[in-house]
């Protein structure tokens, strides 16, 4: 895969598509990096906030009052348990959020604008976990970012409305942002017991080629778990296969050229 390294790197994670790992993979990729060495920033453009809650983080100030309020990202951004991983939170204001960004003045670059270039520099990567919608966030999301990283299930129609994203991420391209570009897909949830994994792996390979991570992320009770505790699959437990995929894949990232 070929992936320009830089810093300062800002990718939406994203799929309009529920429950394909979406959060999972911004908390574990984040933590990964971190792990790694590199100042990362988590930030969650989800009303449902599950990336702040999967963290352990009870929010005072959020994205909203960045995006919303005018409030200073330095007065939101906060570290977790991990030294070099910070987030900003999310909290269910988010939702009404979206309503009132609509009225706004240069809504599609809000994130951008008050946020990303604002604390770029800080950071060797921003992580942005984008709601399960092609919406506003989500264009504010690709607007203020270089690279879409899409989560894709390893189940019956995993490529069911991966044309409409593509396409959103195509347009954003045209009128908004000429430097978006697709990251990579990574495949979630896979099972090696399961034939079905890897048809959808053969299928999605053959389709995308090297636009398509080396590494799988399996199916884990564990990855499921730890949000639960407020951790990260390293402080829950490291030892396990899903610790052991988001460090692979983080260093397949690194190590790109």
């Amino acid at each position: 895969m070929n992936i320009i390294i830089s810093m300062g790197r800002v990718i939406s994670i994203a799929n309009q598509k529920g429950g394909v790992g979406k959060t999972t993979t911004a908390i574990n990729l984040g933590a990964a990096l971190s792990l790694q060495g590199k100042k990362i920033l988590l930030i969650d453009m989800d009303a449902q906030a599950n990336s702040t809650s999967g963290l352990g983080i009870e929010p005072d100030l959020t994205i909203y009052d960045l995006l919303i309020k005018d409030a200073p990202p330095a007065s939101a951004i906060r570290r977790t348990n991990l030294d070099n991983l910070h987030i900003i939170p999310s909290d269910v204001h988010l939702a009404g959020g979206a309503v009132e960004i609509l009225g706004l003045e240069r809504r599609e670059y809000l994130l951008k604008e008050k946020v990303i270039e604002k604390v770029k520099e800080d950071y060797d990567f921003i992580l942005i976990d984008c709601p399960p919608s092609l919406g506003i966030l989500t264009l504010n999301s690709f607007v203020g970012a270089r690279e879409v990283l899409i989560p894709l299930q390893c189940e019956y129609y995993a490529m069911e409305g991966l044309a409409k994203l593509i396409n959103t991420i195509d347009s954003v391209k045209r009128t908004y942002n000429p430097d978006l570009k697709i990251m990579g897909i990574l495949l979630t949830m896979y099972d090696v017991r399961l034939i079905l994994s890897k048809q959808v792996e053969r299928e999605v390979r053959a389709y995308f080629k090297d636009k398509v991570f080396k590494t799988v992320i399996p199916r884990s009770v564990k990855l499921a778990e730890a949000p639960s505790f407020g951790k990260s699959i390293f402080e829950y437990d490291i030892k396990s296969k899903g610790a052991e995929a988001y460090l692979s894949l983080a260093t397949e990232i690194l190590n790109a050229s």
